[in-house]
Parts: C-alpha cells; sequence; structure tokens
C-alpha cells in the first residue's frame, strides 16, 4: 500500500509545511512505508494529485494534510475509487467533517492515523463538484465562504472568523428569492438560506443536523425562510446547536436524497468552504461513495435531534 500526504500550505493560521514534513518523515521511515509528499501549489491542486494517484489502480491512503477544504479537494479527487482511501492530518482552521468522531483531536496524530479503520461515507453532488460535508446556499455560503478573509487575522480563528463575517455579510443583505424544487414540492419564496447536510459540523462549531449521518443515504436539508436583521441573532443561535426543531415557522427540515434551487441572479454556494456561483444549482446524492480512514477505535454515531 502507497501513502500520499497532499500538504496546503494555505490552509489554517500559518504554513505547517515544514511541520508537516518533519512528522511524515520520521513516522513513515520508522515504519518504513511507501511513502509521498507534495505541496499544492495553487487551488485544485490536491483533487488533481488524488485523482492521478487513484488513476494508477494502486492501494493509496491519501492524507489531506490541511483542513476541510483541502479534504473537500482530496475527496473530490478520490471519489468512486475503490482503490484509493482518504483521511485529515488536521492542521486547518476549522477541520469541521472530523468532529462528527468522538476524538477529533486524534486527526492531528500521525501515529494514530497511520494505525487506522475505515468506512465508505456519502457524497454530495452539487452540479460539477463535490461535497463531504456540508453544501449551502445564500447567506449562509456567503459567511462561510468568506472566513477565510479572516482566519489569518490575530484572535479571529473557529468561530471568531465565523462570526466577524456573519456580521459583514448580515450587512450587505439577508434574504433572496428562490425556487425550490425538493420531494415533489416547488417552493417559490425568498429564503435567507439553504443548507445540505451530509456531516454534522461546520463554521468552526456550527451543528445544524445533529442527526446527520454522513452513511446513511440521506441528505438532510434546512430551509430558512426570510428573517429580519434583528431575528438574526436568536436564529443563529439555535441553528447553531442543532435546536431548528424550536424554529418551525422559520425553519423546515427536509430529508431527501435531491434538491434543485434556481436562483434571480449567480448566487454564492459554500462546498466545504470553498466558494462557487451558479444561478441554477443542483444537489443531490451522488451516485460516488468514498472511502474514508480515521484513528483505530473513534466512533462517528450520530446524536439524538434537540428536541423543541
Amino acid at each position: 500500500m502507497k501513502h500520499l500526504f497532499l500538504i496546503n500550505p494555505a490552509a489554517g493560521s500559518r504554513d505547517r509545511t515544514a511541520e508537516y514534513t518533519a512528522a511524515i518523515q520520521a513516522a513513515c521511515g520508522k515504519r518504513g512505508l511507501d511513502y509521498r509528499i507534495e505541496v499544492s501549489a495553487a487551488p485544485g491542486e490536491c483533487r488533481r494529485l488524488a485523482r492521478e494517484a487513484a488513476l494508477t489502480g494502486e492501494t493509496y491512503r491519501i492524507y489531506a494534510c490541511g483542513g476541510d477544504g483541502t479534504l473537500n479537494e482530496v475527496a473530490a479527487g478520490a471519489a468512486g475509487f475503490a482503490n484509493a482511501a482518504v483521511s485529515v492530518l488536521a492542521g486547518g482552521s476549522g477541520n469541521d467533517f472530523v468532529r462528527i468522531f468522538d476524538e477529533p483531536k486524534a486527526f492531528a496524530s500521525l501515529e494514530r492515523l497511520l494505525d487506522a479503520q475505515e468506512a465508505t461515507f456519502d457524497l454530495i453532488r452539487c452540479n460539477d463538484d463535490y461535497a463531504l460535508n456540508i453544501c449551502s446556499v445564500g447567506l449562509d455560503a456567503r459567511i462561510g465562504t468568506d472566513v477565510a478573509r479572516y482566519k489569518r487575522i490575530p484572535l479571529l480563528q473557529g468561530f471568531r472568523a465565523y462570526a466577524a463575517s456573519t456580521v459583514v455579510n448580515v450587512v450587505r443583505g439577508i434574504a433572496e428569492h428562490y425556487i425550490v424544487e425538493i420531494n415533489g414540492e416547488r417552493i417559490d419564496d425568498e429564503q435567507t438560506f439553504v443548507c445540505v447536510c451530509n456531516g454534522r459540523f461546520y463554521g468552526g462549531g456550527f451543528n445544524p443536523v445533529p442527526e446527520a449521518d454522513p452513511a446513511d443515504g440521506v441528505l438532510d436539508v434546512l430551509l430558512v425562510k426570510k428573517v429580519s436583521r434583528l431575528q438574526v441573532p436568536a436564529v443563529i443561535g439555535k441553528y447553531k446547536n442543532g435546536r431548528y426543531r424550536e424554529l418551525s415557522q422559520l425553519i423546515r427540515h427536509i430529508p431527501t436524497d435531491h434538491v434543485r434551487i434556481l436562483c434571480d441572479k449567480p448566487t454564492a454556494i459554500n462546498l466545504d468552504g470553498e466558494l462557487r456561483t451558479a444561478t441554477t444549482i443542483d444537489i443531490s446524492l451522488a451516485k460516488e461513495k468514498l472511502r474514508f480512514f480515521y484513528p483505530r477505535g473513534l466512533s462517528w454515531a450520530a446524536k439524538e435531534p434537540c428536541k423543541a
């Protein structure tokens, strides 16, 4: 088995390339593993390198050395390949996807990742792209993808960067008109945002659907109706903590395998922190699956939903 480490120097609050390289060389050299290190020089390169490795047909474990954006690229590159398994050697500003596990800090330990077990996870397909964790459209997408602008500012890591982005984007405007087609229903209305969950955590600690399970063959969609600026703090507070059931007049939870969103103008889409724009947004449960490996002994079982 080959081990491929893809380092993203732009992930997190600082470039950790030297730190990653030293740890990889020490751990893999000690075990006599067949390994290779590549450093991304541009957006999309981790996806390309992961795809090239998978296309060889050889058995690979591919490590996304960075955060959720790096993992997104690597997962997209390896999607659907039975010979390639993916994980993350955590070093980003959020590393939200691995919060589904009961010990997310274990993903910062290469020694523990080298002693791994696997699960098969679903993927989200959004137009021509993939997401492993979260796909959102509208205000939430603008907030989520703008976080990168703040994460390297001192004292603005994690949720603080998300909070700063929230303030800026709420001032820019909240709701937009969408036509949402889901489970045979056509919803023509103004929406604050639409969030499609495969995983459970994003935005430095938001957990909108605590029962979401990346292996259950279902996408959990939250439709958030138009809210006023005065309502935003209360709505975000409950939304963040998975208490959407307490806001049934504003938030609908719809399990599905497909949702289509028609927008009046190019609209922001958040794919695991990566920004896309489109006027027609087709989101579905991807036919491709992802082999995901994680430190042995960890659990990623979903929690019961919060009751109103």
